[in-house]
């Protein structure tokens, strides 16, 4: 008898430990099954790549990696920056622009957007080779804000005072506790004036424009696809098929292979998309603006 347990131990021991852990191991076939490499993907290396740019423009820094590894990887032999943004924060915008001016350099770059191509968004993709809009975005919006309340009505109903030592007479610049004052608002709109007139010196260098007409291209105006592509924003309208077969042609590869996105990643930005959308079914008040 102990001779034939013995023998079978090692099925037995093996029996037991799937037993006790069936579920991990078939939530790792199923983790295996969803990330597992495709062959079809190995044996053909990627030779295009896509940048996407979605919502508001604060931290880009996975962004800028993402672009700095397409500059370096010499397999990959054009860009589809995807926008889909209304801009954001100036200093982060111009560290896009200036990423992908310097990736045009190596490399063709197409820009393309399929929603909001705006302000800081609009701004990150002037130095690509060419623009492309999807009929139905709108674009534009080149010029430059900064708001505040005025809360002192509120502050005095609630019996709120505020206190403040400073040193420096523009200390003070852009609280809400009180009406901004006629030279705080001069030496707001001296900030603001320097990087509108940066903005749209930069969209007429890079879009061969003329400076003298930036009422009629910047201005905040927003514009249409086509009346963007009339006026000089953007070199074509078309949908996203036409932006990766331009990228394709300026690349000069004779079969796209496109470079996939993680899986792990698609995986949990959907999850996270999903739940998102099942928030606001069951709670459609919580929302974020």
């Amino acid at each position: 008898m102990q001779f034939i347990k013995k023998l079978l131990s090692p099925f037995t021991t093996t029996m037991k430990f799937i037993q006790n852990h069936f579920k991990a191991m078939i939530f790792l076939l199923i983790l295996y099954l969803v990330f597992a490499p495709n062959p079809k993907e190995q044996l053909e290396p990627a030779n295009l790549e896509t940048i996407a740019l979605k919502g508001a423009i604060f931290d880009v820094s996975e962004t800028l990696d993402k672009i700095d590894k397409a500059e370096k990887n010499s397999a990959i032999k054009g860009v589809l920056f995807d926008i889909d943004s209304p801009g954001g924060a100036i200093a982060p915008s111009i560290e896009l622009a200036y990423a992908i001016k310097r990736l045009s350099k190596s490399k063709p770059v197409v820009a393309y957007s399929s929603g909001i191509m705006a302000s800081g968004s609009y701004y990150a993709a002037i130095w690509a080779d060419e623009i492309i809009a999807n009929p139905g975005t709108m674009v534009g919006s080149i010029g430059v804000i900064m708001q505040g309340a005025d809360l002192s009505e509120v502050m005095s109903k609630i019996g709120i005072k505020s206190q403040v030592v400073k040193a420096g007479k523009f200390k003070q610049l852009g609280t809400p506790d009180r009406k901004w004052k006629e030279f705080e608002v001069k030496e707001l709109n001296k900030v603001i004036g320097a990087n509108y007139k940066m903005f749209y010196t930069d969209v007429a260098n890079a879009r061969g424009l003329d400076i003298k007409d930036k009422d009629s291209f910047a201005n905040a105006h927003i514009f249409t696809a086509k009346q963007a592509k009339d006026i000089g924003l953007v070199d074509k309208v078309g949908v996203r098929y036409d932006a990766k077969n331009r990228l394709k042609e300026l690349s000069g590869v004779e079969r796209a292979s496109w470079k996939q996105e993680d899986k792990f990643d698609k995986f949990f930005k959907k999850f996270a998309a999903e739940s998102s959308t099942l928030l606001h079914i069951y709670f459609p008040s919580l929302t974020i603006r």
